[in-house]
């Protein structure tokens, strides 16, 4: 199959997916456990989508400065630091692992 055909069978099915939150019944999608539902696959989406981009290193995965960041975000995080000094510390924790050498 050619990259348009991919292209499009991917519009079909997000179009798909799309019209089928329209047609189920609201009742489903009012309820606690759907709502729980998709909470957690938010959740996990975005943790998937931080691990890739704090690990990944094109095809291998990397131990760097990055990590070391994530570490320093979380912990100000987990102290329920205001979000401007959490950006701020995982910036600073990032560029001291890089002067410190690490990639």
């Amino acid at each position: 199959m050619s990259v348009w055909g991919w292209i499009l069978m991917a519009a079909a099915v997000a179009f798909a997916t799309k019209l089928t939150g329209y047609l189920l019944p609201s009742t489903w999608l009012g309820s606690a456990g759907f709502r729980r539902a998709s909470n957690a696959l938010t959740i996990a989406l975005l943790s998937a989508l931080v691990a890739t981009n704090a690990f990944a290193s094109g095809q291998a995965l990397a131990l760097d400065s990055r990590a070391l960041a994530l570490v320093a975000a979380g912990v100000a995080l987990w102290r329920r630091l205001p979000f401007l000094a959490v950006v701020i510390i995982g910036a600073a924790a990032a560029a001291l692992g890089r002067l410190a050498g690490l990639p």
